[in-house]
């Protein structure tokens, strides 16, 4: 059974800093491009940031670029986003996504960002 758990979201300050991670099972790990997507309050889920299995390359959302860093261990099967700078438009539930197809989804965790 494929598995995705979220887990590092809260509530912060703008300007603060929050690491998500992303426990992955049930499926061969280092052979995925992982991503993470977030769904804004009454928005369409947004596509924020990209990394190759290998985790050699990496993309990123421009509302994101220079503030957040995707990195994954496949060792340990986990994906991360370190965001940094974070602004209130950045509440939002996040979603660790696994394969260029968007096949595998966790269940989110929810980052509010507001003084």
């Amino acid at each position: 059974e494929v598995q995705l758990v979220e887990s590092g979201g809260g509530l912060v300050q703008p300007g603060g800093s929050l690491r998500l991670s992303c426990a992955a099972s049930g499926f061969t790990f280092v052979n995925y491009d992982m991503s993470w997507v977030r769904e804004r309050p009454g928005k369409e889920p947004e596509w924020v940031s990209k990394i190759k299995g290998g985790g050699g390359t990496t993309y990123y959302a421009d509302s994101v670029k220079g503030r957040f860093t995707i990195s994954r261990d496949n060792a340990k099967n986990t994906l991360y986003l370190q965001m940094n700078s974070l602004k209130p438009e950045d509440t939002a539930v996040y979603y660790c996504v696994g394969g260029s197809l968007y096949d595998y989804w966790g269940q989110g965790t929810q980052v509010t960002v507001s003084s």
